[in-house]
């Protein structure tokens, strides 16, 4: 009998299981990271995550109700466009701090534990969870204490606000790497993307425009989501222009281009100072 024979069989490796847990951890320690830096070195810490938007959909809601009499869908002004804002902010936010992650990230990322994608999935995964409560709170608070007389479906609001997120954090991925080789993009990124607020649908209704407007503001994949999720609150409102599958493929595409991306260029950007 040779020495090897009594060597016992080697025990089922664990590795990808512990590996998969250590993400999970270092994820949730950059969330916690995040959320320190983030809010609670300010006063009032998470109080300015609602206020902010709360105060955006105020002064919308306070200058066109000067000028209509009534809000283009609903008796109230302040649903109305917390419909709207609320579903595009969550696409601005997520696209702009997924696309800061590696900086954000930088010096955690020398250490083996902490790896590009904690950094990204950290900042997407909270954000959308803020991003979520803020208008939780919100709506709650406008349907509690105004007459809105809406009925709300669920399924739409959920699925427009769930498109958002998706959508945001591709094309902030995909902004990370192109920040990462142009770091002047962060700024041209904040200059051309304002005429979206515009051109998302959140201060007007679709079946409200000329026909070769439509045509062409079809194509923007947050006039879909902006219509969705006001067709859970206004059942009577029915925007056939909505294509789930239009906006998911948006998504998918752009998570899928931008996880490429910052797998194949993620060191050469970080070795950039």
């Amino acid at each position: 009998m040779t020495e090897t024979a009594d060597i016992p069989p080697p025990l089922p490796m664990r590795a990808p299981t512990a590996r998969k847990w250590g993400h999970a951890r270092t994820t949730l320690a950059l969330i916690l990271r995040e959320m320190s830096a983030r809010y609670g070195r300010s006063p009032g810490g998470y109080v300015w995550a609602v206020f902010e938007p709360l105060g955006m959909i105020l002064f919308l809601a306070l200058g066109f109700s000067l000028l209509l009499r009534t809000p283009p869908l609903g008796n109230n002004f302040l649903l109305f466009y917390a419909t709207g804002y609320l579903a595009y902010g969550l696409f601005q936010k997520n696209a702009r701090f997924v696309m800061h992650a590696l900086n954000f990230s930088r010096n955690l990322l020398r250490y083996p534990a902490v790896t590009w994608i904690d950094a990204v999935m950290g900042r997407w995964i909270l954000n959308s969870l803020t991003e979520f409560l803020v208008a939780f709170i919100l709506f709650a608070g406008i349907l509690a204490v105004l007459d809105t007389a809406v009925s709300l479906i669920f399924g739409p609001i959920l699925l427009g606000f769930a498109l958002a997120s998706l959508l945001g954090g591709g094309i902030g991925l995909i902004n990370c790497v192109v920040q990462g080789v142009f770091p002047v993009w962060g700024t041209i990124w904040g200059i051309v993307t304002r005429p979206l607020f515009l051109g998302s649908g959140v201060i007007w209704l679709y079946r409200d425009l000329p026909t070769g407007a439509q045509d062409i503001l079809w194509w923007n994949p947050l006039l879909h989501i902006t219509g969705l999720v006001r067709s859970g609150f206004y059942p009577t409102y029915e925007p056939h222009y909505v294509s789930v599958l239009y906006v998911l493929g948006w998504g998918m595409v752009t998570t899928a281009l931008g996880l490429l991306l910052l797998r194949r260029y993620h060191l050469e950007i970080l070795a950039r100072r």
